[in-house]
């Protein structure tokens, strides 16, 4: 099993997001012109990754929840900022700001999933909300376009993240689909 552990969105950010979202979508046709297009992502699979685990054993799962379970970490103001795109990887995304709470929560996750056999990243810690993929390994600069036409950056809401999930994702042909395993609450201030 896929797993990863994350963020869920405050449902005022996601209305919002969504409605940038559709403003994107409607300026793709012109952006886009002669590619593959994208891939949009679905609002309710947007989440803020914390830690990509990858393949996982039924006994890491057991693991990371009891493990999960310990981690004592205060709610994390979160803020959108920017958008953006990985242009290797094809990915559009909401940026978001790496506030002291969430830098410190995903260091706590890190340490709380190491005794499961799982190995930190050593790239930088780059949270994000992935909203689009290139459909097309040629036509990723597009995405450049796409913001272009975008009409400035998006002023975001901020939240409060007073939970963090264990997410199980599913490949599909339509893309991922995420599971929550569980949840684990943050400290309330």
């Amino acid at each position: 099993m896929r797993l990863f552990v994350g963020i869920p969105l405050a449902d005022a950010v996601a209305r919002d997001l969504a409605a940038v979202v559709g403003r994107l979508r409607s300026s793709e046709s012109a952006a886009l012109r002669g590619s593959d297009g994208l891939r949009w992502t679905e609002p309710e699979s947007w989440h803020i990754t914390l830690q990509f685990l990858d393949n996982s054993t039924a006994e890491q799962l057991d693991c990371l929840k009891a493990r999960l379970g310990e981690v004592r970490s205060k709610a994390a103001p979160v803020l959108l900022g920017k958008l953006g795109c990985f242009d290797r990887a094809g990915v559009l995304f909401a940026e978001v700001t790496v506030t002291p709470e969430v830098a410190a929560l995903q260091q706590k996750i890190l340490a709380a999933t190491d005794p499961c056999g799982f190995v930190a990243e050593t790239r930088p810690f780059h949270p994000h909300i992935t909203l689009a993929r290139s459909k097309g390994q040629g036509h990723r600069t597009d995405l450049r376009k796409l913001l272009d036409n975008a009409g400035g950056q998006p002023a975001f809401t901020r939240f409060t993240a007073r939970e963090f999930l264990l997410y199980e994702s599913y490949l599909g042909a339509s893309g991922a689909k995420y599971e929550i395993r569980q949840r684990f609450p943050l400290i309330e201030a």
